[in-house]
């Protein structure tokens, strides 16, 4: 890690995005550090990084936004993630023309809040409402574009499935979406014999994608990752499962990229249960891809991002 990349330095000097504050000498190296500085790809592309307010939690903020902005997207990332490690997306849709706007989650990346916890899956909504809220404030163009991926794909489903969604969205894009974790039913049993005795376990790192240099970065050098997977959040998955599985039908039609080689989501259940919530959503099988589609290898990326370029051009 570069001596100048400062993570609690970053964290402390973050100002509101729609406030209009000037990007910070450190929020560069940041983007230099996760390979996101898109300046010399992208001419006239302003990028600022910031804070919202949301749900007692100060999160983190990032805008991309080229000079002539079409669309936006608003991009949602996984469990134990962050924004920066999701550079693919935002070079994609940048590509795409689109103004892309992001947030880490509470107790991710550079937000605030226990490491990987959550006491309740609503604070997710209110960190993607608080997200919206700067799109419009900052009056970015429509279409909104959802984007998530797995436990952010969560998050957009049931934003859909029980919130009031805005006015102007556009597609929502699920990557692996969470639905259920595979071998849900132990985890379950597991979390009701620990809750009592124990606040946390160490994280067991995954091999989630075929992407060997991802893996090796997130494994070894990345500075932002949790080491503990918190039985809150268990709880707090654990309650909102059943809920997002008895909601009512929604009318819109979800874009969903799966691999069949994902290890982690019980991702056939998931697509059933997606089939029964929405109007024919249309999903993507990539065969023997992982977990982690937004850092698979390149190969796989291009199919899922040729599949999205063709129903968001």
């Amino acid at each position: 890690m570069p001596d100048h990349f400062q993570p609690d330095l970053l964290r402390s000097l973050l100002r509101p995005l729609a406030a209009g504050a000037p990007d910070l000498r450190l929020a560069q190296s940041y983007r230099a550090f996760y390979r996101m500085d898109f300046s010399a790809r992208y001419p006239g592309l302003s990028t600022r990084l910031g804070c919202v307010e949301a749900a007692g939690h100060t999160l983190a903020t990032q805008l991309w936004l080229p000079p002539e902005p079409r669309a936006s997207l608003v991009m949602l990332h996984g469990y134990y993630d962050h924004m920066g490690l999701y550079g693919h997306l935002v070079d994609w849709a940048l590509g795409m023309g689109f103004a892309v706007i992001a947030c880490d989650l509470p107790g991710h990346g550079l937000s605030s809040g226990a490491r990987a916890s959550i006491g309740d899956f609503a604070e997710y909504q209110a960190a993607l409402e608080a997200l919206l809220g700067e799109a419009a404030a900052l009056e970015l163009p429509q279409p909104w574009h959802l984007a998530g991926q797995s436990t952010g794909g969560a998050i957009l489903l049931d934003y859909l499935l029980t919130g009031t969604p805005r006015p102007g969205l556009g597609e929502t894009l699920l990557f692996a979406p969470l639905v259920r974790p595979r071998a849900w039913g132990w985890s379950k049993f597991s979390y009701r014999l620990l809750r009592p005795f124990v606040e946390g376990i160490p994280r067991r790192f995954s091999v989630n994608s075929s992407d060997a240099e991802f893996i090796e970065f997130v494994q070894h050098h990345d500075p932002l990752q949790p080491q503990t997977l918190p039985t809150a959040w268990v709880g707090a998955l654990a309650r909102w499962v059943p809920r997002i599985e008895s909601a009512p039908r929604c009318s819109r039609r979800p874009l969903v990229i799966q691999g069949d080689g994902d290890m982690t989501v019980d991702w056939k259940h998931n697509l059933g249960v997606l089939a029964d919530k929405f109007d024919r959503p249309e999903v993507l099988m990539l065969d023997g891809a992982g977990h982690h589609l937004v850092n698979e290898v390149p190969a796989y990326r291009e199919r899922f991002f040729g599949f999205l370029r063709e129903r968001l051009g």
